[in-house]
C-alpha cells in the first residue's frame, strides 16, 4: 500500500490518499492525530507527507504517537518522503495551522543507530528512537533554497559556506525541506 497523509487537495493516483477532512475528497478519512491508525502492521511500502506533516503533533505526546504509528504501519524498508516548510520561512510562520517544525534534527532523533552514538558520547540529545522502538534512517536530505540564494549558489557566486552562514544568520533563506527516510525493522 502506498499512502498519501495528510493529502488536502492534492491526490495522487494510485494512492490511497488520506485526509482529516472529507471536503479534500480522500479516499479515507482518519485524523492522523488519534490513535491507533486505521492500517495493519507492515502494510505499507510507500509513504508520502506532502506538505502536511507540519500541521501535525502540536505537542510532543501527538508527534511522538504519530512518528510511532508510521513506524508501526511501514513494511520493513519503507520509503517515506517528508515535505515540509523551513520553520524560519514565511512559508511556515505566515499559516496559523504550521503547528510543528521538522527538521533534519527533529527526524534524527528516532534513528536508533545515531541514538546508541550519541549514548556512546553521552551527548545530551534524546533518544527517542531508542526511547518508543522507532527505527528511521534519513536516507536523503534536499533543501530548496529561495531566491536570491539558488541563483547566488548555482551561478557561482556564492558557495556553501556562504549558504550555511546564510542559513544560520537570516530567515527566508530555504523554502522547502525534502527527506527520505527509510524504516529500519
Amino acid at each position: 500500500m502506498k499512502l498519501n497523509l495528510g493529502c488536502g487537495l492534492n491526490r495522487k493516483e494510485g494512492w490511497h490518499n488520506v485526509d482529516k477532512y472529507g471536503v479534500c475528497q480522500p479516499d479515507e478519512v482518519v485524523d492522523l492525530e488519534r490513535f491507533p491508525w486505521p492500517w495493519p502492521d507492515a502494510s505499507a511500502g510507500e509513504v508520502l507527507f506532502n506538505h502536511s506533516l507540519e500541521h501535525m503533533g502540536q505537542s510532543a505526546d501527538v508527534f511522538i504517537g504519530i512518528m510511532r504509528e508510521l513506524w508501526r504501519v511501514c513494511a520493513p524498508g519503507a520509503l517515506i518522503q517528508i515535505n515540509v516548510p523551513d520553520p524560519r520561512n514565511d512559508n511556515f510562520i505566515d499559516d496559523p495551522t504550521h503547528v510543528r517544525p521538522v527538521t533534519e534534527g527533529v527526524l534524527s532523533l528516532f534513528s536508533q543507530s545515531l541514538n546508541r552514538l550519541w549514548a556512546s558520547k553521552q551527548a545530551a540529545n534524546t533518544p527517542l528512537g531508542l526511547i518508543h522502538g522507532i527505527d528511521f534512517e534519513i536516507e536523503n536530505h534536499h533543501r530548496d533554497l529561495e531566491e536570491p540564494w539558488a541563483s547566488l549558489l548555482k551561478d557561482g557566486r556564492i558557495g556553501e559556506a556562504e549558504v550555511e552562514e546564510a542559513v544560520r544568520r537570516y530567515n527566508n533563506v530555504i523554502r522547502a525541506h525534502r527527506f527520505l527516510l527509510v524504516a529500519i525493522k
